[in-house]
């Protein structure tokens, strides 16, 4: 590697972690890194002036960590998404700039655990109980909730509900399908179902359900995904590409949902 290569590197890893690194940054990514949230919601998390909040945002947005959307559910509101495909790569290559012994390749979880389980967990461990939710549950969830089911095997217990149910979308069956699942014969649910359920986690993952998304008993982590309909996205035309997108997008946020899973039943286990 040249010199001149070295100092390219380095020089980017510096500007990436005073980026990051800068307090309220630090913080606005921290609640990020849990779940989406609007602009006014971290400016009240972060105890800035929505100024300010907003200014820090846009430092992250340009450097691509931080991505933002109009509400669907209220187009006045802005959701804001981190990025954390993009973080980790900028946070690996930080690391291999400095030495090549910090250099971080986390494990990918393209496939199923082996034994059906999530890496590490002991199979005497009761499985971890995901509900995810969106409006009509004929798109989103349930394509995520397939996903989930597929990666996380028999460890994790994912299931599936909408506001206002309707048919599931041919468009996710057909995604699905090319994924190697096949979900035509998902039925869909009203999140009434499961009003008395007790779940480790309730994921929303569109804007609207996230509003009437009721509570649920034994206080399960709260997590919106602002994900955009795939079906309303492209409505005068083909949708099938916008659905390719929302299952590529699932994937790589329940990929970083089954590290947190663990990093938490580890951290239970050490306690």
């Amino acid at each position: 590697m040249s010199h001149t290569t070295v100092t390219e590197a380095q020089a980017a890893a510096s500007g990436f972690l005073r980026l990051a690194g800068h307090p309220a940054r630090w913080h606005l990514l921290a609640e990020l890194a849990r779940s989406d949230r609007q602009v006014r919601e971290l400016t009240a998390l972060v105890g800035q002036r929505q100024s300010l909040t907003s200014y820090h945002l846009g430092q992250l947005r340009a450097a691509g960590l931080v991505s933002m959307r109009r509400s669907s559910a209220d187009g006045r509101d802005t959701y804001c998404s981190l990025n954390l495909a993009v973080y980790r790569e900028r946070l690996a290559a930080s690391g291999a700039a400095l030495h090549a012994g910090l250099r971080l390749v986390p494990a990918g979880l393209t496939q199923p655990a082996e034994g059906g389980g999530l890496p590490g967990q002991s199979p005497a461990q009761s499985p971890v109980r995901v509900l995810l939710l969106c409006t009509g549950n004929s798109a989103r969830s349930q394509m995520a909730e397939a996903i989930l089911g597929y990666l996380g095997g028999s460890r994790v217990e994912a299931a599936s509900a909408g506001s206002h149910p309707k048919d599931l979308h041919p468009n996710a069956a057909r995604v699905m399908r090319e994924r190697g699942l096949d979900i035509s014969g998902a039925r869909s649910k009203h999140l009434s179902e499961f009003a008395e359920q007790r779940f480790d986690y309730v994921i929303s993952l569109c804007d609207r359900v996230r509003e009437v998304c009721p509570e649920f008993p034994g206080a399960p982590a709260m997590v919106h995904w602002s994900i955009p309909d795939p079906a309303a996205e492209a409505a005068n035309q083909d949708s099938y590409p916008a659905f390719v997108r929302t299952a590529e997008e699932l994937n790589t946020r329940i990929q970083f949902l089954l590290y947190a899973i663990e990093y938490s039943q580890e951290s239970s286990e050490r306690s």
